[in-house]
């Protein structure tokens, strides 16, 4: 059985739709979400689902072993950011290499790096006028939104869209499509 590590930093509807589909698989399952916000509406669906989540702070993370320790604990096959905000440590990236992914809001290299999440992504495509966008699936390096492209999904913007169009054009990508690359990553 693959093992799956979830990191989020919000709402956790990407951490929910992977729980739920490895729920219905007998080769993998999540093991563990972890997030970075003790407030996050992730750690009641995690509730609700069943699985184990914790919370932790930026000491735990990257000034101590402890998010480390807890990672090799659980013995991931991949670790998967689903809206997790903070770059990856090197420690952790060194002791899980090829092993951690992103999924991004946007057709990188475009619309990446510090600061481009969820709605500035989408408010700064329908600023320049984009006639599409997506999503991509990356490996995590030292920085943000730099690793290895894995898929890229796209949809049209038309004239019209707002942010908020945008934004659930990419959600329904990201919904129908990253639990099926991690699963193939799994493979």
């Amino acid at each position: 059985m693959k093992r799956i590590v979830i990191f989020a930093s919000g709402s956790g509807t990407n951490a929910e739709n992977i729980i739920r589909f490895f729920q219905k698989k007998e080769n993998a399952s999540v093991v563990l979400v972890l997030t970075n916000n003790p407030q996050a509406k992730v750690l009641d669906r995690c509730k609700s689902l069943g699985v184990s989540a914790l919370s932790f702070n930026r000491v735990a993370f990257s000034k101590t072993n402890d998010v480390l320790n807890i990672l090799k604990a659980s013995k991931p096959d991949l670790i998967v950011l689903a809206g997790f905000l903070w770059k990856m440590p090197e420690t952790i990236l060194n002791a899980f290499p090829n092993k951690i992914i992103n999924i991004h809001p946007a057709l990188l290299p475009k619309y990446g790096g510090k600061g481009m999440y969820g709605m500035h992504v989408h408010q700064a495509v329908v600023a320049n006028n984009e006639t599409e966008t997506g999503i991509t699936v990356h490996y995590v390096n030292e920085n943000y939104d730099e690793g290895a492209v894995i898929f890229q999904a796209k949809c049209d913007v038309l004239p019209s869209y707002s942010a908020n169009d945008v934004a659930a054009k990419i959600h329904e990508l990201e919904m129908e499509h990253f639990p099926k690359v991690v699963e193939v990553l799994l493979k």
